[in-house]
């Protein structure tokens, strides 16, 4: 069986078990590792995926798997996990579990724009760009992704309340 075909059944296999965890399946790899092949199961939901519900998936996927000829014969390891910060946004569910985060959006004509993700609705999002709001339809945007960022979101909060600068300590 071709690659493309055993991730065509693997994710007929698995879309229905992520979907009764209230998650989306995201991707399937299998890859070769040593004299064993890696399937990973990629999935995500909105706020997040709990490590309970990796468990969850994991222990039905194994399951399924097992009940299955896809993997055919040989060993495998089965990798659970929710995708990474490096994950391109793609979807408009991926754009909208990001919703206040700092992004890099690549539009379908070759230029960028990073701002503040501020909204995600039908026509596209809305990007807070310095002191402007960009908003961007879905038919212009190619792909986005997610800036790291080395201050918590809140930080602004705390300068707003002791003063910039000031750690909150008295004396």
């Amino acid at each position: 069986m071709g690659a493309d075909a055993r991730r065509d059944r693997l994710m007929k296999l698995l879309e229905p078990i992520a979907a009764a965890e209230g998650l989306d399946l995201e991707g399937v790899t299998v890859t070769q590792v040593g004299r064993r092949r890696l399937l990973r199961i990629i999935v995500d939901g909105d706020g997040g995926v709990s490590l309970d519900k990796v468990a969850d998936v994991s222990r039905s996927a194994s399951k399924a798997l097992d009940e299955s000829d896809v993997m055919g014969g040989g060993a495998y390891v089965l990798e659970v996990s929710s995708p990474g910060v490096d994950r391109p946004l793609t979807e408009p569910r991926h754009w909208r579990r990001n919703k206040g985060r700092l992004v890099k959006a690549v539009l379908r004509d070759g230029t960028t724009v990073e701002g503040r993700i501020l909204s995600v609705g039908d026509a596209g999002v809305e990007l807070s760009v310095g002191e402007t709001v960009r908003p961007l339809a879905w038919d212009l945007l190619a792909k986005g992704r997610v800036q790291v960022e080395f201050r918590r979101l809140d930080d602004d909060v705390a300068d707003d309340e002791y003063g910039a600068g000031d750690d909150g300590d008295e004396g």
